[in-house]
C-alpha cells in the first residue's frame, strides 16, 4: 500500500481537501462532527503531513526548534522525547539544536537559527531559559518561545514557561533523611549556572532549619552535574573528621559518583552511607542498591512546554503550567548505624 496523501484523507471522510487542510492546521472553523470524522480518516490511512512542503506552501512555519545546552545524555533523550511527542499529535516538526549556553551572540544565533529553518517558535531548556536578557533580545527578534525552568512558583515575568518546584522537592528529601535520623547530611551542588542548583539548595537549607538540624558549611561543596564531581565530592566528606551519615547529590549523576566513591571507600549503602539523588534519570535504577530520588518527568515536562509553544503560535491565550517532583524512595537510603 502506497503513502496516504490529503487527497485520500478527503476521500474518506467526505470533505474537501480545504476542510482537511483546516483540521490539520488546528483552525477553529471547523465544525466538532467534522473534525472528528477527518481525525477518523487521518488515523485509520496513517496520513503524515510534509511538513516541510507545508511550509514552503505558505506563510506559516510549521515547526518549532528545541534548543539546550547539557552535558546529561538522559535528559537530552527525555526533552527530545517529550517535545517530539507533542509535535507528532499537534502536526509540527521538530529542530534540535544543540548550543553554548554562555556564547556572547546566542540571541543573534538563535534568530538565524528560526529564519533559516523556518521555525514557528522555540522551546528553550536551562540555562538558556532563565537567561533575562537572552529572552528580552529573543522578544526584540519576534520569536515565540516557552521556557522550562527551574522556580518555586510561577515567575509571571510576561515570559512563558513550565516551571519545575525543585526546591520543595529538595526540601522533600532532606526532610525525609532527618526523619529517618539523619542529623549530618552532606550536600552537593550542581553547576550554578543552573537555577535548579541554588533551588535545590534551598530546599536543603530550610528543610534543615525547618527540623531544628544545624546547617554546617563543611557538609555543603560546590560542584557540577557530573559523576567525577560526586566521587571528588563524596571522598573530600569521608575525609572529615565527623564525616556524614547521608550525602544528598543535586542530580542522580553525582549521587552515581558517591556510590562508587562509597564503595571504593569500603563503605555498605546504606548502613553506612545512605545516598540520594534528584530527577529519577535511569541513573537512579541502574545503580546498586538503586536510588532514592526525586521524580521529575522530564519528558511530560519537554511535552507540555511544547504544546504550550504551538498553542501559543496558533494564537491562543496560554497559562504558565507547574510541576512538583515527587519523592521516591528506593534501597540507597536507611536509618544510620548506631554510634559505636
Amino acid at each position: 500500500m502506497g503513502t496516504a496523501t490529503i487527497r485520500d484523507v478527503a476521500k474518506q471522510a467526505r470533505v474537501s481537501l480545504k476542510t482537511v487542510s483546516r483540521v490539520i492546521n488546528h483552525e477553529g472553523s471547523v465544525r466538532e462532527e467534522t473534525r472528528e470524522r477527518v481525525m477518523r480518516a487521518i488515523e485509520q490511512l496513517d496520513y503524515r503531513p510534509d511538513l516541510s512542503a507545508r511550509s514552503l506552501r505558505s506563510a506559516k512555519a510549521y515547526a518549532i526548534g528545541l534548543v539546550y545546552d547539557n552535558p546529561n545524555p538522559y535528559y537530552i533523550i527525555a526533552v527530545q522525547q517529550g517535545a517530539l511527542a507533542a509535535c507528532r499529535e499537534m502536526g509540527f516538526g521538530l529542530q534540535i539544536h544543540p548550543c553554548d549556553s554562555r556564547a556572547p551572540k546566542l540571541a543573534e544565533e538563535l534568530r538565524d537559527l528560526a529564519h533559516r529553518s523556518r521555525l514557528a517558535g522555540l522551546v528553550l531548556a536551562p540555562p538558556m531559559s532563565e537567561r533575562m536578557a537572552l529572552l528580552r533580545e529573543l522578544a526584540a527578534y519576534n520569536i515565540p518561545l516557552v521556557r522550562v525552568i527551574s522556580a518555586a512558583e510561577d515567575p509571571r515575568d510576561g515570559f512563558p514557561c513550565v516551571f519545575v518546584d525543585d526546591r520543595d522537592a529538595a526540601y522533600a528529601i532532606t526532610a525525609y533523611l532527618i526523619q529517618l535520623g539523619h542529623v549530618r547530611i552532606g550536600f552537593l551542588w550542581g553547576g550554578k549556572q543552573h537555577r535548579s542548583s541554588p533551588e535545590r539548595y534551598k530546599g536543603y537549607e530550610k528543610a534543615l532549619q525547618d527540623y531544628g538540624v544545624p546547617l554546617d558549611q563543611e557538609l555543603v561543596l560546590e560542584g557540577d552535574y557530573a559523576f567525577d564531581d560526586g566521587f571528588r565530592g563524596a571522598r573530600r566528606l569521608f575525609g572529615l573528621p565527623e564525616p556524614p551519615t547521608a550525602i544528598f547529590g543535586s542530580n542522580d549523576e553525582i549521587a552515581a559518583g558517591v556510590l562508587a566513591a562509597a564503595r571504593a571507600a569500603g563503605l555498605h549503602v546504606p548502613y553506612d552511607l545512605s545516598v540520594a539523588g534528584f530527577e529519577d534519570s535511569p541513573f537512579s535504577r541502574h545503580s546498586w542498591p538503586s536510588l532514592t530520588t526525586s521524580r521529575q518527568r522530564t519528558e511530560v515536562i519537554a511535552e507540555h512546554a511544547a504544546r504550550l509553544l504551538i498553542a501559543q503560535i496558533h494564537g491562543n491565550d496560554v497559562e504558565n503550567e507547574g510541576f512538583s517532583p515527587e519523592l521516591v524512595v528506593r534501597g540507597s537510603t536507611a536509618p544510620p548505624r548506631p554510634r559505636q
